[in-house]
């Protein structure tokens, strides 16, 4: 069999944030998990110096390996993978050029870090076909990389980090400034439920962008080096601080004390605590950081008026997308539907929600 006739093939699970709201790019603490629903890139060697990559709902982009670079218009989305590629030449591995095929249940544009999902796959893809190694959290740095050099996103790490280190039945905790991840286990008696909103969602040059430069803005008035480095109680003292900043940063000062405290209630089994605090990351996202949307407030709602819903919040970066509401287990299946069916009398939408099971990182 010649190298151009091997096929191989590599999977990366989306991601849910449980708490932690845009505190990755902030040096902060976040607590997420790997779920049920993913991306596959599977493909083969080419001879002829091209990267194409196909998706059935996307089309194909084809480009020779000499003119790389950001794709415009109806082929922006193949940069997610064409950013991995870049940043592996970069790293002085030989790119060779290949047909790729991406498939997968994982929405995109739902806040469930399809991006993120593509990227990661691309990677651990990339690594057979050249070959090459990498540790696992330089696959996640070089895949963030390749967000913010080619699709114009300047995220954090979780999304990345938590599509390979996800494990079943485990949340995943991740220490952005320290770069460290461990998991915890999640409570048997609890399931996660995910309801999608139907609303467009773009991050790329926009309000993501532009709330992580007022985070970064408030942290210089406030003279630390990121907002990690101050604590709710200093905060409520400088009265010196603009009233947008004050807001964006009470938020993620806010979902830092919030994640810390959620680790406690973990080992607990403390689920009414942990719903709680999901409760108040949504409010503070609504008032403070202006992340959510009419339809993601009226899912949140939705869910926490329903027996045996514990808490509820969008998650991710926001601005439409998706939320993940915590509840009872046994009762989780006719929550989902029930909450479809709220939705759907609030808004005229019939949104997909599953219940969604914590699982294994990318393989």
């Amino acid at each position: 069999m010649t190298a151009s006739s091997q096929w191989t093939s590599a999977y990366a699970p989306g991601r849910v944030e449980l708490l932690g709201n845009h505190t990755d790019y902030n040096e902060g603490v976040v607590l997420g998990g790997a779920i049920d629903l993913g991306l596959s890139v599977s493909g083969r060697v080419r001879d002829d110096g091209v990267f194409s990559i196909q998706s059935r709902s996307m089309g194909r982009v084809t480009i020779p390996v000499s003119e790389l670079r950001p794709q415009t218009g109806d082929a922006r989305w193949a940069n997610y993978a064409l950013g991995v590629v870049s940043e592996f030449i970069g790293r002085g591995i030989s790119v060779p050029g290949f047909f790729a095929e991406v498939k997968g249940d994982l929405p995109p544009g739902n806040g469930l870090s399809s991006s993120a999902a593509f990227e990661v796959a691309t990677a651990f893809f990339l690594q057979k076909l050249c070959p090459a190694s990498f540790a696992p959290m330089e696959i996640a740095k070089m895949c963030q990389r390749a967000e913010e050099r080619f699709a114009g996103v300047r995220a954090g790490l979780l999304d990345q980090a938590t599509s390979i280190f996800g494990k079943a039945d485990h949340a995943v905790f991740f220490d952005a400034r320290a770069a460290e991840v461990r998991t915890i286990a999640f409570p048997p008696n609890l399931a996660l439920i995910v309801a999608q909103t139907g609303a467009a969602r773009e991050l790329a040059g926009g309000k993501y962008n532009e709330r992580r430069e007022e985070t970064r803005a408030a942290a210089q008035a406030l003279g630390v080096r990121a907002l990690r480095d101050i604590s709710s109680v200093d905060l409520a003292a400088r009265r010196d601080l603009p009233q947008l900043l004050r807001r964006r940063a009470a938020h993620i000062v806010g979902e830092n004390e919030r994640v810390w405290r959620a680790l406690e209630l973990l080992e607990r089994g403390d689920g009414v605590g942990f719903g709680a605090l999901m409760n108040q990351s949504h409010e503070s996202s609504r008032l403070n950081f202006e992340n959510s949307s009419f339809e993601l407030d009226q899912l949140v709602q939705a869910a926490q008026n329903l027996p045996g819903v514990l808490g509820s919040r969008l998650t991710g970066g926001g601005f439409g997308g998706a939320t993940i509401a915590l509840c009872e287990r046994p009762r989780a299946p006719e929550i989902a539907v029930s909450l479809s069916a709220a939705y759907a009398k609030q808004t005229g939408i019939t949104p997909p929600t599953f219940v969604c099971r914590l699982c294994d990182g990318a393989r």
